[in-house]
């Protein structure tokens, strides 16, 4: 069940899942997590820090606008992954040369998105829900993958256990819909702890092969056309 209230425009704006673990509980149990893991991952992010602004110099973090709960802009952070190389007439490269070595460490182990857990402190972001994608999409989705904008963007997802950027966009932007639709069924809250228990694994599986970072053929994640 959904609830909603009339937008200044006058249109019903669709507020999404209304379970209390969906309005309430998830909240907590962002706090709480988040709370713990900033903590525990502190000298690690430090460390990270530190090699970015060795290795890449200023700055640090690569910060950007996306599209949170509603479709309102939000900004995140992330430790940068790519250079700010650029060719003879002074243009950036395109990504597969400016992310090097470096660069391709802190994605494959997902450091890079470490910064982020404070934008879920912030209340920005969730640790599960479909990831925050770029505010020019939100207008190129269906009915049906318009519901992803009803929670939080998340640090991880069920798209991100399914594959993160390896599966094609129609299919990633259906398991964010049915996470949606997940969170005013039974069993909610355990299904958020599995997922972040499994993106544990998978980023140690990540790690070692790789697979998921990039979408197939690019350095990074193709842009979503539908």
């Amino acid at each position: 069940m959904s609830y909603g209230v009339m937008t200044m425009s006058g249109q019903q704006e669709d507020l999404g899942p209304g379970s209390v673990y969906a309005r309430a509980g998830k909240r907590w149990l962002d706090l709480a997590l988040s709370a713990l893991l900033v903590v525990l991952l502190a000298p690690v992010m430090a460390v990270a820090w530190i090699a970015v602004r060795a290795v890449l110099g200023r700055p640090v973090l690569f910060c950007d606008e996306r599209a949170g709960l509603h479709g309102r802009p939000i900004r995140i952070a992330k430790f940068r992954s790519m250079s700010t190389a650029t060719d003879a007439a002074g243009r950036l490269l395109p990504d597969d040369g400016r992310l090097g070595w470096f660069g391709r460490l802190l994605r494959r182990t997902s450091l890079d998105e470490l910064p982020q857990l404070f934008s879920v402190l912030a209340g920005d972001m969730s640790l599960v829900g479909p990831r925050p994608l770029p505010l020019r999409y939100t207008d190129r989705y269906d009915l049906r993958q318009a519901t992803r904008l009803q929670v939080r963007p998340g640090l991880t997802g069920w798209a991100q256990i399914h594959g993160r950027n390896a599966v094609a966009w129609p299919e990633r932007l259906e398991y964010d819909a049915r996470y949606v639709e997940r969170l005013d069924r039974p069993g909610a809250a355990a299904a958020d702890v599995w997922i972040i228990a499994v993106t544990v694994v998978q980023i140690v599986w990540q790690a070692v092969s790789g697979h998921g970072v990039a979408a197939p053929g690019t350095a990074t994640m193709q842009e979503f056309c539908p």
